[in-house]
């Protein structure tokens, strides 16, 4: 092995010599190179235990008082909004800076504690990629659709109905759901066979093409006034479609098995991160997540379209145009003049110029940004509003019947959701744009008017 790879190991400077040696003794004493670095990686997790090995001894005593003698310390990181963000958060946050690849970070103001790295949470690494910091619901994302229907439509009381009938027939929601009678896209037409999960998961994210997640993934119509010329369409006010939703149970195995293989390969002194194990983006295995994540972010968008393409031709509509968006997602960027691997684990990517969508909740609006390319957050903004509670304690505070009646009251219909989901489990999506007034500017502003999600309560894909 060469001092390359050994740093690849994470073999500190001063053990390397020792660590070429060692390996070229092994070698020489009969021991296949393949075996001997195995052992290299043994001794690397737990050199303490290998101190007495009559080759590897040394090296051992060396990884052994380096890890003594150079604490991990985690690079810093900014966050936008603090008034709004718990301790786990920043407790997250501070795990996944201290990782050895870390390199850039940053935390939004819709941020809540996740599964390793926050909601909210973006990370770069340098040649390396974490499942989890993707997110399990790998390339959950945004799709807005502009619809040639006038305006009055969808909030005259005659007409509800139609709308209400193209959201209930135009997918369905909840883990696990799929079709009977299956749609098609072009992305069945890619290559399933790039790895074994894909390759495995291949006919139920076919089934599943078209349906919704469950937790905070929805449907909706609404009433979008575009404040300036964008999209080739002129200021007004225009009837929206609205989804939220990502790559459903084939996003999920993705993340699962990769994760898993990341976790077995952790030194010992990583092993507290957990969830946050990362791949070498050089490995196979980092090759392989590399290839199905982005396989996963097209059939998330897939998904979206067909989705937009049933509900619209359910109601008799023709798009105009529209804005979409992953944020769980990874991707090949160029920060402090090196290419780098930035996490947006509900995060919106919001380089200069770029659009997204950033929604409230079922009562409150959602808006369309254009990104200001700000690098300290690492061209990024907030995927949402934002939890202010768990899933467990919002349950046990709100009764879902009771917010949909008042949500009646002001106009907006919800057809099914959970009380886990209701307004008041989380923050002010207005206070939240103020805070990151220095990240995107608003340009259109969308009112829901008819909302569908998931009814069952089932765990949130975040």
């Amino acid at each position: 092995m060469n001092r390359k790879q050994l740093q690849k190991l994470n073999v500190p400077e001063p053990a390397v010599p020792a660590a070429i040696q060692a390996i070229a003794a092994a070698v020489e004493n009969g021991l296949r190179g393949k075996k001997a670095q195995v052992l290299l990686r043994a001794v690397i997790d737990d050199p303490q235990g290998h101190l007495n090995d009559p080759v590897f001894g040394e090296v051992a005593r060396l990884l052994h008082e380096t890890a003594i003698e150079t604490p991990i310390t985690p690079i810093s990181y900014r966050t936008w909004g603090e008034e709004f963000i718990e301790p786990l958060s920043h407790q997250q946050m501070h795990d996944a800076c201290s990782l050895p690849n870390a390199v850039g970070a940053a935390l939004m103001p819709d941020a809540h504690p996740g599964y390793g790295l926050p909601i909210g949470g973006v990370l770069a690494l340098e040649g390396a990629i974490c499942p989890y910091a993707v997110g399990v619901d790998i390339a959950c994302r945004m799709k807005l659709s502009l619809l040639n229907i006038p305006a009055e439509r969808l909030t005259t009381e005659k007409h509800r109905p139609e709308f209400q009938k193209a959201l209930e027939q135009g997918t369905m929601f909840g883990a696990g759901k799929s079709f009977q009678r299956r749609h098609n896209h072009p992305v069945l037409d890619q290559d399933w066979t790039i790895t074994r999960v894909t390759r495995e998961n291949k006919d139920k994210a076919w089934s599943q093409l078209g349906t919704s997640g469950s937790g905070n993934h929805f449907v909706e119509f609404g009433l979008l006034t575009l404040l300036e010329p964008e999209l080739g369409l002129d200021p007004g006010t225009y009837v929206a479609l609205l989804s939220h939703s990502g790559s459903r149970g084939t996003g999920f195995a993705v993340c699962s098995t990769y994760s898993n293989m990341a976790r077995k390969e952790l030194p010992k002194k990583y092993e507290h991160i957990g969830r946050l194990a990362w791949l070498d983006l050089e490995s196979q295995a980092g090759q392989e997540y590399w290839l199905a994540m982005n396989l996963m972010g097209d059939y998330a968008a897939a998904n979206h379209a067909v989705i937009h393409r049933r509900v619209t031709n359910l109601l008799g509509a023709e798009i105009l145009g529209g804005v979409e968006n992953h944020h769980n997602f990874a991707w090949k960027e160029i920060h402090g003049g090196r290419e780098v691997i930035v996490h947006r684990k509900g995060a919106t990517p919001a380089g200069a110029g770029v659009l997204g969508v950033i929604p409230g909740s079922m009562a409150t609006p959602a808006y369309v940004v254009r990104g200001k390319g700000n690098s300290d957050s690492l061209n990024s903004a907030s995927h949402g509003a934002g939890r202010v509670m768990s899933r467990t304690q919002a349950r046990a505070r709100f009764r879902f019947n009771a917010v949909q009646g008042d949500l009646r009251q002001k106009g907006i219909t919800v057809l099914s959701a959970g009380s886990d989901e209701v307004p008041g489990v989380y923050k002010d999506i207005d206070q939240v744009m103020a805070a990151q007034q220095d990240l995107v500017e608003i340009i259109a502003r969308f009112d829901p008017k008819i909302v569908k999600m998931c009814g069952d309560g089932s765990r949130a894909e975040d």
